[in-house]
């Protein structure tokens, strides 16, 4: 079940990603096509107001459809009726129109263009899948001739459009870190909230409910446990809990070396701050949290931080194992990947985001329009790049597993 719930949490997150990038176009004109949640075919469909919304078979994540990302070139007719063409030699004489016209960048008549090829369309006998090539020919570039596409804009809205995105899942682990510190996330108490089953906490019988008095004689307070327990150096720990009104001695055993921190395996409840407080604290935990990522991929660049990396294989299992602790530990560990996909996407590498702000920015300062294959070549890099990450993490994640 708890699997099932980190699937559900991952789309989530990557849904939200989407929704950004939704609600910036919308509001900044680039008027989206399509919004899904989850991935094509549809299971279920519905357009209003010219977009279309849909729930997508694929249950991770969504993606949006916005109109016109790329200035279109006479390659994406070649592209998008090669086929149609062949199957149909009368759509070659507006098809060749259309082609000339991108050439010259008259988009004036390379709307024109469109027009007729659809009108010949309709008075020809036409297979099924050329039918429908033509038509997703004819809305495809129709979009990217249009006043609303992407490309059109200026430069500024264009990289908020694609920043919405990163910025969406960094708001909501933001959000999910302040109500986690307005509620049980603040100061320490000495009251145990959950326990790991695999650590040396749960052999030696600790509970949650438990309230720990004192650690090897030195009574506790709810910010000197951790600091206790890490500094025992292996050393046989002796426990002295409350519980049910009586006092409880569990131990003695060691704790757990944990990546060279020692820990027994429990976590301990938190008093909650103010929304002030809760608010600084959560800004304070995403910039650490942020340099940690970073600093975690720079590594990568001189060949070390390897281990660091997961696949969303691991991300799956690391959410499940904190599900299992407890609502709270899940929380954190959402609001960890978001704020990683956000930072992640704005690397600046095409596909990603990041890479398309930068060509955003480039395109802007050069006033020249990128054309589609250097786009594409330098996609290909990226993907590469992607590709690695993944094969690393997934990698990394076997090797845990088993």
């Amino acid at each position: 079940m708890t699997i099932f719930i980190s699937i559900v949490g991952l789309g989530f997150l990557i849904f939200i990603h989407e929704l950004g990038h939704f609600s910036a176009s919308l509001a900044l004109g680039m008027r989206p096509r399509k919004f899904y949640v989850g991935f094509p075919p549809a299971i279920v469909k519905r357009t209003r107001k010219g977009i279309e919304y849909g729930i997508g078979m694929v249950p991770l994540g969504g993606f949006v459809k916005i109109p016109g990302m790329h200035r279109p070139a006479p390659s994406d007719v070649d592209h998008a009726l090669g086929r149609a063409v062949a199957d149909a030699p009368g759509l070659e004489r507006p098809t060749d129109r259309l082609r000339r016209a991108l050439a010259a960048g008259d988009h004036d008549e390379a709307r024109a263009a469109l027009i007729e090829l659809e009108a010949t369309a309709d008075g020809m006998d036409l297979s099924e899948p050329t039918r429908l090539e033509v038509e997703k020919a004819g809305t495809d570039l129709g979009d990217s001739l249009g006043p609303d596409a992407y490309w059109r804009a200026a430069t500024w809205r264009r990289v908020l459009v694609i920043f919405a995105g990163p910025a969406a899942n960094i708001l909501l682990a933001i959000v999910i870190f302040a109500a986690l510190y307005m509620t049980t996330g603040g100061k320490a108490t000495t009251t145990v909230e959950g326990v790991r089953s695999d650590s040396a906490a749960a052999a030696i019988g600790i509970l949650a409910g438990d309230r720990i008095l004192s650690i090897n004689g030195v009574a506790m307070t709810g910010s000197l446990i951790p600091r206790t327990i890490a500094g025992s150096d292996g050393k046989p720990l002796t426990v002295v809990v409350m519980r049910d009104g009586s006092k409880v001695t569990l131990g003695p055993r060691s704790a757990d070396n944990d990546a060279g921190v020692y820990r027994l395996g429990f976590m301990l409840a938190g008093a909650g701050l103010s929304p002030p407080e809760a608010a600084r604290e959560s800004l304070v935990t995403t910039g650490r949290v942020s340099q940690g990522i970073f600093t975690s991929l720079g590594r990568l660049v001189t060949g070390e931080g390897r281990e660091d990396i997961s696949s969303p294989v691991g991300i799956v299992q690391g959410s499940s194992d904190a599900a299992k602790q407890s609502t709270n530990s899940f929380l954190w560990v959402l609001g960890l990947i978001s704020l990683s996909i956000a930072l992640l996407n704005l690397l600046p590498f095409l596909p990603l985001d990041g890479g398309h702000i930068v060509f955003a920015v480039v395109e802007g300062i050069s006033g020249k329009t990128v054309s589609r294959g250097i786009y594409e070549r330098v996609s290909m890099v990226g993907i590469v790049l992607v590709l690695l990450l993944f094969v690393i993490g997934l990698t990394n994640d076997i090797g845990r597993l088993s």
